[in-house]
């Protein structure tokens, strides 16, 4: 077994949020491409989307008010995993004119 991270994304089959957790999935294997042991997708019903390291509770539809972009995903991910890690322009806001 790897001692690298592992992250669950709980979607609701009923809700057709497959895509959605497959993009999310897609964006954390590209940013933490060394840093994940597994981005594993888990279907569920009832409006769930949870997304959970190493079984710990980092995001929830209901409870943080819908679905988070990624880089509030990122964001939130790097701080648990690797808080030192730059994420480039995931980091830096847009450029004023």
């Amino acid at each position: 077994m790897s001692d690298k991270p592992r992250i669950t994304i709980l979607y609701c089959t009923q809700c057709n949020w497959l895509l959605r957790s497959g993009w999310m999935a897609q964006e954390l294997l590209q940013t933490f491409t060394d840093t994940l042991g597994e981005v594993a997708l888990i279907p569920g019903t009832g409006g769930v989307f949870e997304i959970r390291i190493d079984g710990e509770l980092l995001w929830e539809r209901k409870r943080d008010g819908g679905f988070p972009g990624p880089k509030e995903l990122k964001q939130r991910v790097r701080d648990i995993i690797d808080p030192e890690r730059d994420l480039g322009h995931t980091d830096r806001g847009s450029l004023e004119s």
